[in-house]
């Protein structure tokens, strides 16, 4: 994430949500990548469902977070894993 996305995304967050806020991460992840996303959120249920090709894996997962720093954090450790797709 660049830096002027990540400030623009933080606005948009603190407009939206009243800290702490329940907040859902959805991501695609291709086949083979799904265990390194679902290692960043180890202590929380993940849903995941499966492309009608099984070439690709929907992961969503819902989270008490108490700020939209906490949440970019997230986001910028997903963004590290090849290719993987935030939604």
């Amino acid at each position: 994430m660049q830096e002027g996305t990540i400030e623009s995304f933080k606005e948009k967050l603190d407009k939206e949500y009243q800290w702490p806020a329940l907040y859902i991460f959805k991501f695609i992840a291709p086949k083979g990548k799904e265990a390194e996303l679902k290692g960043l959120f180890t202590k929380h249920e993940i849903k995941e469902k499966v492309s009608s090709n099984g070439n690709y894996i929907s992961i969503t997962v819902e989270m008490m977070m108490p700020s939209s720093d906490s949440i970019i954090e997230y986001y910028i450790k997903a963004n590290q894993i090849e290719g993987i797709i935030a939604l």
